[in-house]
């Protein structure tokens, strides 16, 4: 059932059996980032430029990687960021993310932008659950988002905001990625290539913007590309007075999701956000952007002694939630991290992943000599 899925040892592992099982459009949708895709590059490469600086003979062992970020105790520090349309990469989607991330006691983030509905993953996911809020032009979809999130007893929500308009995500015009699919002959033959997906695509219960049907219709029954969605119907006015508005409203553990520079950072804790997200959309957004890593000191530095600090984006390895979290991060989060691992194999995939980073981040615990995540320190660290 499951081919050689077992053989998926790391992130590039699962990424290459991503791309034979998916459709090309597909894949380059997951794969792809803005202009150039510099910035996807450099979410990696900046923890590369880091150096990890163990201590010997220290006896660690009984290792605890849990932490506490936005007042959810988590079995290990990182989690399921929100991402779309996860049932078109596997038709188990967001359940079978949502079920993996429970067994392994993390979180797990729903996209606005989700094939599953809130009622059905409250019903079905146990584990502590994030709603990731694109703020729309309609206050009426944005109340009902959030109405439905207090109705279901989501524990926690972050507003995105670093996306005013889309980014210009190119792969997709080539490959004619929108949502419903308007593919190029190339791509109606890579589809053609791909049975296996395209028999669980036709036969599997059809897939929908489970959040958004009943408000809009981009997305849903006509042709766009998500960049343009954000273009037509997210709120391109979105300023810190609607956000502090949806915080009361909402009323939980509050996020802001997309963070960059210290300046934001100090006035997401003045709205009285309790954790922030230093992201850059996975370089899906502004091309040549600075990578959170680079971000994550200084934003520390200012306000991390007064709101949780989550970094996310270009995780591949054990080692670099180490060093994330050696800099002061209360966590990490990634959506590739696992969305490949879903094309490749759903539920089972995603477990294989985060089983894969919960081995690293013991074993390179170990051999860092420490027990806890909280003995990591910047005493850690060398920059090149």
């Amino acid at each position: 059932m499951f081919g050689d899925i077992d053989k998926c040892h790391n992130f590039e592992d699962f990424r290459n059996l991503a791309k034979k099982r998916l459709p090309s459009p597909i894949f380059h949708y997951i794969d792809g980032a803005a202009d150039d895709e510099v910035t996807y590059r450099r979410n990696t490469e900046a923890y590369n430029q880091c150096d990890l600086v163990p201590n010997v003979l220290t006896g660690a062992k009984d290792i605890d990687m849990s932490t506490t970020v936005m007042g959810q105790k988590l079995n290990m520090p990182i989690y399921c960021a929100p991402t779309a349309l996860q049932r078109l990469f596997h038709h188990e989607g967001e359940i079978g993310v949502g079920k993996a991330a429970e067994k392994f006691g993390t979180m797990f983030g729903v996209s606005s932008l989700g094939t599953a509905s809130i009622e059905e993953i409250s019903k079905t996911v146990s584990s502590p659950k994030l709603f990731q809020l694109y703020v729309h032009k309609d206050e009426g979809l944005n109340n009902y988002l959030i109405e439905q999130c207090q109705e279901h007893n989501f524990e926690t929500m972050a507003v995105t905001v670093d996306s005013a308009v889309g980014g210009n995500r190119e792969r997709d015009f080539y490959t004619g990625f929108t949502i419903p699919l308007n593919l190029s002959l190339k791509s109606i033959f890579s589809f053609a290539t791909h049975p296996a997906w395209a028999f669980n695509y036709f036969t599997k219960p059809k897939w929908e913007l489970s959040n958004l049907n009943k408000h809009v219709s981009e997305g849903t029954n006509m042709m766009t590309s998500v960049g343009d969605y954000f273009t037509k119907m997210l709120d391109n006015a979105l300023d810190w007075k609607k956000v502090e508005a949806i915080n009361k409203k909402w009323g939980k553990q509050f996020a802001i999701k997309g963070i960059m520079s210290v300046e934001d950072a100090k006035k997401a804790v003045d709205v009285g956000a309790t954790a922030i997200m230093i992201s850059n959309h996975g370089g899906r957004q502004l091309d040549g952007s600075r990578s959170p890593f680079d971000q994550l000191e200084e934003i520390v530095n200012a306000v991390g002694d007064k709101i949780d600090v989550i970094c996310e984006g270009g995780i591949k390895r054990g080692t670099h939630i180490l060093k994330a979290l050696s800099l002061g991060a209360k966590a990490c989060s990634g959506g590739r991290m696992y969305l490949y691992a879903l094309a490749a194999g759903g539920q089972k995939g995603v477990e294989l992943a985060l089983g894969n980073l919960k081995k690293e981040i013991e074993r390179d615990m170990i051999l860092m000599g420490v027990s806890s995540i909280k003995e990591l320190s910047k005493k850690n660290l060398r920059f090149r």
